[in-house]
C-alpha cells in the first residue's frame, strides 16, 4: 500500500498515525491566560513571522538568538526581532528534517564570543549525495558570525534526509555533547554499531577535539566520540542543576518518545527494545526491556513528538522549581514533570489550546519561560513564534 508523503513524513518524525486536515493558520494571540495547578499563567509573544524556528538562546545581555531551520540566525533585540538575519552562517542541506537546528554559548562567551550550531550538511558519499550532522563554531561580534568553521562532521551519512538529532549542550565541567540520529529507517541497527555515530550521543571538548576519558577511547573498532548509544533520534538535552547529569529526550516510533538520564558508556536500547510500535502497529518487541539496556526515566505512549527539554531553577514560579519541562511537537503542548515529593510521576500539560507545534524551551535571565513554536510548516512556513510565559494576577502586575 502506498503511504501518502505527509503521513510518511509524520510517521519518521515519531508524531502519531492519526491524521487531521491542517486547521486553517491562527495567529497567535499577543497576549494569552492560561490557568496551572499552581497559578494562573500569561503568555506573551515576543516575536512572529520566524520561519520553522528550532532553538534559541540568551545572551548575556538578556538578548536572544533564535535558529531558523532554513538557513538563518535571527537577533531578538530589546524585545523585538531585527530585520536583518546574522552573517555568517554555513549553508545547510533544508530538506525534509535537516536545516540549521540548534544553537549554544561557549561557557567563557562573555570573554570568547563563541557560538555554536549544530545543522545538516551535504557530504558525498561514492559520488552519492547524502546529508549528515556538523557542528560549526564561530565568534558572533553582534551582528554576524565571524571566523566561523566546522569542528566536527558526523559519521552518520544518509540519503534519506530525517532523524538528524543534532542538539549540543555544554555541561558544568566545559564538554560539549551532540546528539545524532539513527537517520532513519535504513540506519536503525547502526545505533547498535560502535563503528558509526548514527544513534548516538557524542561528548567532545570546545574544539571538537575527543576528551581523554571518553568511554570508548583506545577501544577497537568503536569511534572515540561516542558518549551513549542505541538511541533513535535525541532533540531535547538539558543538564540536571544538583547532580550535572545530562537528560536527553528521543523520538520514539509510533509511540514509545522517552527522557533518559545519559551515563557514559551505557546502551539505550534502540532498535531493540522500545516501548513504541513499527509503523504498521506492529510490536517491536513484547518486553520492552532487556539486561544490558538502560530503561527510560519516562516514556510517552501515545508519542507527543518530544524535542526540547528544561528544568526549572528560577524564582518567578517557586512551585515548579527543580521540575522538568518538555515540549511536544505533535502533542502542541508543554508537559511539566513532577520530580519531588507524592505523585512522582505527576504531569501537567499546558498551551494546548495554542494549537501550536512546540520545539523548544529555555529559561530566561529573568527567571521566565520562553518557548519557540510554529504552525505545520508544511503548510504554514512562516508562522513560527517566540513566546514568554509569565505568572498572571495581581501579585506579579504589581
Amino acid at each position: 500500500m502506498r503511504i501518502p508523503l505527509i503521513r510518511t513524513l509524520m510517521l519518521l518524525a515519531g508524531a502519531p498515525a492519526l491524521i487531521a486536515t491542517p486547521a486553517a493558520a491562527q495567529p497567535v494571540p499577543d497576549v494569552s491566560s492560561f490557568d496551572t495547578t499552581f497559578r494562573p499563567i500569561r503568555v506573551v509573544k515576543i516575536a512572529d513571522g520566524l520561519a520553522s524556528p528550532w532553538s534559541l538562546v540568551f545572551l548575556p545581555s538578556g538578548d536572544m538568538l533564535v535558529t531558523e531551520r532554513p538557513g538563518r540566525v535571527r537577533l531578538i533585540h530589546d524585545g523585538k526581532l531585527e530585520a536583518e538575519p546574522v552573517g555568517g552562517v554555513p549553508e545547510v542541506r533544508y530538506k525534509l528534517h535537516g536545516g540549521l537546528m540548534d544553537i549554544a554559548l561557549h561557557p567563557d562567551f562573555a570573554a570568547n564570543g563563541l557560538v555554536y550550531l549544530t545543522y545538516s550538511k551535504t557530504v558525498f558519499r561514492d559520488d552519492k549525495e547524502g546529508g549528515s550532522t556538523a557542528v560549526f563554531r564561530a565568534r558572533f561580534d553582534g551582528k554576524n558570525l565571524l571566523d566561523g568553521s566546522d569542528i566536527f562532521v558526523a559519521d552518520a551519512w544518509s540519503a534519506l534526509d530525517v532523524n538528524f538529532g543534532s542538539r549540543v549542550i555544554f555541561d558544568q565541567e566545559g564538554h560539549l555533547f551532540v546528539s545524532v540520529g539513527d537517520r532513519g529507517p535504513n540506519g536503525e541497527p547502526f545505533a547498535q554499531d560502535l563503528s558509526v555515530h548514527n544513534g548516538k550521543i557524542l561528548r567532545l571538548n570546545d574544539d571538537g577535539s575527543v576528551p581523554a576519558d571518553n568511554p570508548f577511547v583506545g577501544k577497537a573498532g568503536a569511534r572515540a566520540e561516542i558518549y551513549s548509544y542505541g538511541h533513535r533520534n535525541p532533540q531535547g538535552f538539558t543538564i540536571h542543576p544538583e547532580t550535572g547529569a545530562l537528560w536527553a529526550s528521543e523520538h520514539g516510533p509510533l509511540g514509545g518518545d522517552e527522557v533518559n538520564i545519559i551515563a557514559p558508556g551505557n546502551n539505550y536500547g534502540w532498535p531493540v527494545v522500545s516501548y513504541g510500535r513499527k509503523y504498521n502497529g506492529d510490536l517491536i518487541t513484547d518486553q520492552p526491556w532487556r539486561e544490558g539496556m538502560e530503561p527510560p526515566r519516562y516514556y510517552w505512549v501515545p508519542s507527543i513528538g518530544i524535542s526540547g527539554l528544561l528544568f526549572y531553577t528560577g524564582d518567578a514560579f517557586p512551585e515548579w522549581q527543580g521540575e522538568l519541562f518538555v515540549t511536544g511537537m505533535s502533542g502542541m503542548l508543554i508537559q511539566r514533570v513532577r520530580q519531588q515529593g507524592r505523585g512522582t510521576h505527576e504531569r501537567e500539560s499546558m498551551l494546548t489550546a495554542l494549537r501550536q507545534q512546540i520545539r523548544d524551551i529555555d529559561q530566561g535571565p529573568d527567571g521566565l519561560l520562553y518557548v519557540v513554536t510554529r504552525q505545520d510548516a508544511r503548510m504554514h512556513e512562516n508562522s513560527g513564534t517566540v513566546l514568554r510565559i509569565e505568572p498572571a494576577g495581581p501579585a506579579w502586575e504589581q
